[in-house]
């Protein structure tokens, strides 16, 4: 497909998510959930591979769209030369089964409408056998079955292995489709009535906006960021997933295409410390339950990242039926990093239990000895060499961000046990240790030359995770090697003004991968809050608002930007850039507040 990745629109239910274009073509949907095999996946294909537009006969692109109040509910409307018509799309939380509503109202004129459903199950690779019976469209093949039908009933045609629609609406006119998915071997689910549907989605929406504390100047944004957090939430069992999408890629027709619809624990602290500033502590609290799941076992086998229920096993293969995003192939499902160790990451199971503790959410009894068997381990692998935060898939290293959370994990630790003398625990040993990591890190991760902290010991890179040291409180933020790492970071990992994760051209390059990506938004928003931090207030503002600008007509943020055509990168829309938005928000609240 043509379509630019920010050129899209996210609808969901809290279990699943759908990409719509600005052409009315829903491009991307996975169903049941937000893991499960695509049944439109021209998004990662072509059309071919499935996909449901419904926009006037003839028309390209919508004259305007934007979501209804603070809601997932999209309005797409087309002004045509015979009228003007708006398409809304939702999906309704789910009772059991998954809905797409897609409610067509006539505006003015008369509008000729044409709607092309291609279903095609498994990742755009079975083609269904479809029916037609008690005025529905019935589509199955194998585990899988999708019933389509109209409110009131729109004769349907097939044509191409596609089922096809053409009516008029006139100004006051609503047609309403429904296309709900099941298992096959189930009967047909409940009906829902759409309009009524869309009536609740609407209250439910502005109710759960009413609970944000943040009323600040960013208001808008912060909204779209949270409202775009809650969507990516699995709400039976509040995991968080990175992004609803696999395989877009971080440079188009590269091979850095990787599969996001699973949970990271690297996202933890800074998602929980988000969702509780905002005043959303019953997500908050639901993402903590989630951790505390995912990660009970021997605290050696912890992972990076988990299912969306916890699930341990997300092996990696491609689909090479899919050409990719603009031919950007391989097309991946499943993520082998998982296998990876990353040390960093008992550093931020730790530290978000530390806030949760802190936020005075009710502590699970056994939430403490999962904490205590992960700094034993800990204490003894700190000073390993891994993959680090960005998951490179070269030779394990001693990466500097690694050390500063083992520290993170070692401070939390002690922490807890001086504000609560109850628990049990050696905490002269974590002092020891804490006090370890910080020289070590101080010794063999800062260049005194360039007055700045490195990627890795012994390496000359840099890496843009160092903007989070004043920030976990590992050095204060006027600290000389804070302010140095800083300007270096800001010297040579900038481009354009926003900032890469690390440098890809060079022999240094640490991820084993050719090719190139693009600035790492949640890296340009720790950038703005390491500014504030150390008092450049004027330019942690313009920094912000900059990246403001990056987000797409609907407010979502990808996971990169690339400066140099103008254009969203990698999955979308991005958890972590979007925690990265409402962070800095706050930070920015906060410090005003200061002065």
């Amino acid at each position: 497909m043509a379509q630019r990745i920010d050129d899209y629109a996210l609808i969901g239910d809290h279990q699943t998510a759908a990409l719509v274009s600005r052409h009315g073509s829903i491009d991307w949907l996975c169903l049941p959930r937000f893991d499960s095999p695509a049944c439109f996946a021209a998004l990662i294909g072509d059309q071919d591979n499935g996909h449901w537009r419904l926009a006037p006969k003839g028309a390209g692109a919508c004259t305007r769209r934007g979501y209804l109040d603070d809601s997932l509910v999209l309005e797409s409307v087309w002004e045509t030369g015979t009228g003007t018509v708006k398409v809304i799309d939702f999906m309704p939380q789910r009772d059991r089964a998954p809905d797409v509503v897609r409610v067509v109202e006539g505006v003015s004129g008369s509008v000729e409408m044409l709607g092309v459903l291609r279903l095609r199950f498994d990742y755009g690779h079975v083609i269904p056998w479809v029916r037609r019976t008690d005025g529905h469209r019935i589509a199955v093949a194998g585990p899988d079955s999708v019933w389509l039908r109209s409110e009131p009933e729109v004769h349907t045609y097939g044509k191409d292995f596609s089922t096809r629609s053409e009516f008029t609406v006139s100004a006051g006119d609503r047609v309403a489709f429904v296309l709900t998915w099941h298992p096959s071997h189930e009967p047909r689910p409940r009906l829902i009535d759409p309009y009524h549907s869309l009536r609740s989605s609407l209250e439910d929406w502005r109710g759960w906006a009413a609970r944000c504390r943040y009323q600040g100047p960013y208001r808008d944004a912060v909204m779209r960021s949270l409202i775009t957090l809650k969507a990516l939430t699995y709400a039976p069992s509040g995991g968080i997933v990175a992004a609803p999408t696999t395989s877009l890629p971080e440079s188009p027709g590269g091979v850095r295409n990787w599969d996001y619809r699973y949970c990271w624990l690297r996202d933890s602290t800074l998602t929980l410390n988000a969702l509780l500033r905002a005043g959303y502590r019953e997500e908050a609290a639901a993402w903590r339950d989630w951790l505390l799941r995912a990660i009970a076992g021997d605290p050696a086998e912890l992972q990076i990242m988990y299912g969306i229920r916890g699930e341990r096993r997300i092996h990696e293969h491609e689909l090479p039926w899919l050409e990719g995003y603009q031919h950007s192939a391989p097309v991946r499902v499943g993520n082998d990093a998982v296998d990876q160790r990353q040390l960093d990451v008992y550093g931020e199971v730790l530290d978000t239990f530390h806030l949760a503790r802190s936020a005075g959410l009710p502590a699970e009894p056994h939430a403490w000895k999962i904490q205590t068997a992960l700094m034993d381990f800990l204490e003894s692998a700190w000073r390993d060499p891994d993959e680090g935060l960005w998951e490179v898939r070269g030779p394990r290293r001693h990466f500097v961000h690694s050390k500063v959370m083992a520290w993170v994990a070692a401070d939390r630790a002690v922490r807890a046990i001086e504000a609560h003398p109850e628990l049990s625990g050696d905490v002269n040993r974590w002092r020891a240790m804490r006090d370890a990591v910080h020289r070590e890190v101080c010794d063999k991760g800062y260049d005194p030359g360039r007055s700045t902290f490195t990627q890795s010991y012994g390496s000359t890179e840099l890496d843009a995770a160092a903007l989070l040291i004043p920030r976990v409180g590992f050095l204060p933020a006027d600290d000389p090697r804070v302010l140095g790492t800083i300007d270096a970071v800001r010297r040579e990992l900038s481009e354009d003004g926003v900032i890469r994760r690390y440098t890809t051209d060079t022999d240094g390059n640490p991820d084993g991968l050719p090719g190139s990506e693009g600035a790492f938004l949640a890296c340009s928003f720790w950038l703005a809050d390491a500014l504030q931090l150390a008092g450049r207030h004027k330019d942690a503002r313009a920094l912000f608002e900059r990246l403001l600008a990056f987000r797409n007509d609907v407010g979502l943020l990808a996971e990169e930007y690339d400066p140099a055509s103008g254009r969203q990168l990698g999955n979308f829309p991005q958890a972590f850039s979007h925690v990265g938005l409402v962070g800095t928000a706050l930070t920015l609240a906060e410090g005003a507040k200061a002065d």
